[in-house]
């Protein structure tokens, strides 16, 4: 058609603040991403298992992509923005300058990122508290989650940090604030990382519990008191400085913000399934499991009412998709494991040769190693003696165990490239066989999933994707756009533009159906008999563990 025919074309921008770098990307109105950039940013680990990061770096970073992916563009038709990131913890004085959240007093480094371990002692005595919302995160804390950290922060920086404070954010917070001035917080981070109920509040009880009175006492005015649903539009809009900084027009619409995994979810859950011969097609968005795989993977289910899952966090009302509840497993590795495991055989070298003599990625080449191998029977069956039980950094869920380690049976002393390549598949089975695991604990509890929704880097491995549809028995819905996460993020600037009714209706509009994978139901019962190793594979460490601690 002629472009005078068309509709005047609406862009959205979705920022999205990973672990090592931060994306943006330029959307239209249909979900279709027209510019991608990205800029990496600095992290620092001054001792172990202490990670940071500095707010002012990842805001300099978020104006360099902005600018980048708007380059060329009429700004009057880019109508809303959306930010979505890790939920690492910022520190801010009572004018909003950065305090540092370590020994060194660098308060250039105010960021303590989501992967630091530091407050081990403060979740442990959290955890004894037994408090009731507590619930609300599968009976444990992580040690990743916020409360544990600003109790280090009390105990550990008081004078240089913690009197000096005035503003705790999570990090999508802190880029919404940057944006527009306003303090209002997420419900998706407060929820989901802090203990707040969307129904009731905070709970002063639980802070004064834990020795952390102080929130109580100014009416939580650090750690936000005005709190409001994803995707809802804040304040005016881009302020005239940020807007500078970002190369946009002030008074843009800036959406209240995400959790990255949450922006993938939001990305891929309510695409349009239509024509594609799924079950799911007639069921509502409640049989649909969000699957956010990368370096680590997230389970994203939602449901009407709220459901408790052991070793499952959640429910968290309205912590992605506006009126539903939310409930989030996960597996600490995942793409690291496999990475782990392929790098660290003998015949790794080898492979790396071949695959790049043949201009593969290593895992291309793997996959077709496998299908050169398995003679006349599927591919999956070459593990037949082979059985790995992935907890190589503890078990997030459903058993929320971080003292579980990795298990692999089935050694031989053979160590070429067969023995690599069967290796990889045990683990990418194992690792959907965690999926499994996870569904299941979500099923028994009230959950009814029929379809898996799939996204990341490690939905764009074939093999991967095929072992989840065969060991789940489920189909697997793959999003036209590979980078959901941030189509995720621009459907909360979308919201915010107010060019949709509602989060659901920009979803079925902006999220497409690429592919989908249908599962080999003949291979069912081959999977069934895995399936009962790996749970036996558990029970026996523990077994294993019972006689070394006893008498």
């Amino acid at each position: 058609t002629m472009s005078g025919e068309e509709e005047p074309r609406s862009y959205y921008v979705g920022v999205d603040v990973g672990t090592g770098s931060v994306r943006a990307a330029l959307v239209d109105q249909r979900g279709v991403l027209l510019a991608f950039a990205d800029q990496p940013i600095k992290k620092w680990e001054p001792q172990f298992n202490h990670h940071e990061q500095s707010s002012e770096d990842i805001w300099a970073a978020c104006c360099v992509v902005t600018k980048k992916v708007v380059q060329g563009i009429d700004l009057n038709q880019i109508r809303g923005l959306g930010f979505d990131a890790t939920c690492s913890l910022v520190v801010l004085d009572k004018q909003f300058r950065p305090l540092p959240v370590n020994h060194e007093g660098d308060s250039h480094r105010n960021v303590i990122m989501w992967l630091d371990h530091r407050a081990v002692s403060q979740v442990h005595r959290i955890n004894e508290t037994k408090h009731s919302v507590l619930q609300y995160v599968g009976g444990v804390m992580s040690v990743e989650m916020q409360a544990p950290k600003l109790l280090w922060l009390k105990e550990n920086l008081r004078e240089t940090c913690w009197d000096k404070a005035g503003h705790f954010f999570d990090l999508p917070d802190f880029l919404s604030w940057k944006a527009t001035g306003v303090t209002a917080r997420s419900l998706c981070s407060l929820v989901c990382k802090w203990t707040y109920s969307a129904e009731k509040g905070w709970d002063d009880s639980f802070w004064k519990m834990i020795g952390l009175e102080d929130f109580v006492a100014d009416n939580y005015n650090k750690i936000g008191n005005q709190v409001l649903p994803p995707g809802t539009s804040l304040g005016s809009g881009l302020t005239p400085e940020a807007a500078k900084e970002l190369g946009l027009r002030p008074g843009v619409p800036v959406a209240a913000s995400l959790i990255d995994a949450h922006a993938g979810g939001l990305g891929v859950i309510g695409a349009d399934v239509r024509g594609h011969g799924l079950i799911c097609e007639g069921q509502p968005v409640t049989s649909r499991l969000a699957v956010i795989c990368g370096t680590s993977s997230c389970h994203m289910g939602i449901s009407k009412d709220p459901i408790f899952v052991p070793g499952v966090w959640g429910p968290y009302f309205s912590a992605m998709v506006p009126g539903f509840w939310l409930n989030e497993g996960g597996q600490s590795v995942t793409g690291k494991l496999i990475d782990h495991l392929v790098q660290g055989h003998p015949a790794f070298p080898e492979l790396q040769a071949k695959a790049t003599a043949r201009c593969q990625s290593i895992y291309a080449y793997l996959n077709s190693h496998l299908d050169l191998i398995k003679k006349t029977e599927p591919v999956g069956f070459l593990t037949v003696d082979l059985h790995v039980w992935p907890d190589f950094h503890g078990n997030r869920s459903p058993l929320a165990d971080l003292t579980l380690k990795g298990m692999v049976t089935g050694l031989k002393l053979s160590q070429d490239l067969d023995d690599l390549a069967i290796l990889y598949l045990a683990t990418v089975q194992a690792i959907a066989f965690g999926t499994r695991f996870i569904i299941e604990a979500m099923e028994a509890a009230g959950h009814s999933i029929s379809t898996l929704f799939l996204c990341g880097g490690l939905s764009k491995n074939p093999l991967f994707v095929q072992m989840h549809a065969d060991i789940t028995g489920m189909s697997v819905v793959l999003s036209q756009e590979v980078e959901s996460v941030l189509v995720g993020a621009a459907i909360l600037g979308a919201c915010a533009s107010g060019d949709f009714t509602s989060v659901q209706e920009a979803m079925a509009r902006m999220s497409k159906v690429g592919k989908v994978v249908f599962p080999r139901l003949e291979d069912k019962k081959y999977y069934d008999k895995k399936y009962q190793v790996f749970l036996k594979l558990v029970e026996h460490q523990k077994e294993y563990s019972a006689i070394m601690s006893g008498d």
